[in-house]
């Protein structure tokens, strides 16, 4: 269906059997795995350096990627330091996905970081990460990190550093990942919101003088796939409106791949016309049924896109 090669990605679903996933994902032919991470949150979640870790041993080439690390939570030198590190034992295969949280305010107070520096918190750690991740005794003087000559030792094997690829929807995200990033991974965005969103971030790479003609416009998106068509669209209903409180029984057609594999593809080839060259699908199904999820859209929704 689709004129030019989409990868697609999919996420740890859990903190545990991480070795069984990761292999699990690999094997069904995905070419990223993802992991998000919360340092305290409504139900268990992971970190994304420790599970990817533990991941990048167990696989053979899949990309790993942190979608989404919680930037402002974590010293700039710290954080480029994990992931020059897991860009170092996965041999070369680590993507940062930067993320600015916020949506759990008790995180942040136990992190000691006032909410409302979250955003220039990341564009701090990210000038420090796009340096230190590629140059050696690095002099900085930014508003919360202070670097004098320093370095990293092992440098990243990825040159000129790992990708960085940054997530959200709000116009400050944009200007983020034009200015930064190489590539762009909102989530809860219709075809029309991804089109709208990728013209703003050319506009704004144009203003920054950033050539993107190597830039990953993506997609994060929740799914649910059943051989029938309105359990599916069940299936993502009421885990979603379970996930956000609130009734997403009429927004899941918007924000959701949900229905039979026929309907998800055709909805997918939506948001590729929009721009689309990433995809990374995060199943919202009941628990008994994520395994099913993520085989069928493995065998029966992205061959058409190969």
């Amino acid at each position: 269906m689709a004129d030019r090669k989409i990868e697609f990605g999919t996420t740890l679903r859990t903190p545990d059997n991480i070795e069984a996933l990761a292999q699990q994902i690999e094997g069904l032919g995905f070419d990223i795995l993802g992991c998000g991470e919360h340092v305290s949150f409504h139900g268990d979640s992971a970190n994304g350096f420790i599970s990817l870790s533990v991941a990048a041993g167990v696989t053979n080439h899949i990309r790993l990627m942190s979608a989404i690390t919680l930037v402002p939570l974590y010293p700039a030198a710290l954080l480029a330091k994990l992931g020059a590190a897991l860009d170092v034992a996965s041999g070369g295969r680590y993507t940062m996905g930067v993320g600015v949280g916020g949506e759990f305010p008790p995180e942040f107070e136990a992190c000691g970081v006032p909410v409302r520096q979250r955003g220039s918190r990341t564009d701090d750690a990210l000038e420090v990460l796009t340096r230190v991740w590629s140059e050696t005794d690095v002099t900085y003087e930014g508003r919360y990190t202070t670097l004098k000559n320093f370095s990293l030792k092992p440098l990243p094997v990825q040159k000129p550093r790992p990708p960085i690829y940054v997530s959200g929807r709000s116009e400050a995200a944009m200007r983020r990942a034009a200015k930064y990033a190489d590539g762009w991974i909102p989530y809860m965005y219709t075809p029309e919101h991804l089109a709208e969103s990728i013209e703003k971030i050319k506009g704004y790479a144009e203003e920054e003088g950033r050539d993107l003609s190597n830039f990953t416009f993506g997609l994060y998106i929740f799914s649910g796939v059943h051989e029938d068509k309105e359990t599916g669209i069940k299936y993502a209903a009421d885990r979603l409106s379970k996930q956000y409180a609130q009734d997403f029984s009429q927004r899941v057609h918007r924000f959701a791949l949900a229905g039979d594999p026929d309907t998800c593809q055709a909805r997918l080839q939506e948001y590729v016309d929009a721009g689309a060259s990433m995809v990374f699908v995060s199943s919202a199904c009941p628990e008994d049924y994520l395994d099913r999820n993520i085989e069928m859209i493995a065998k029966d929704v992205i061959p058409a896109f190969r």
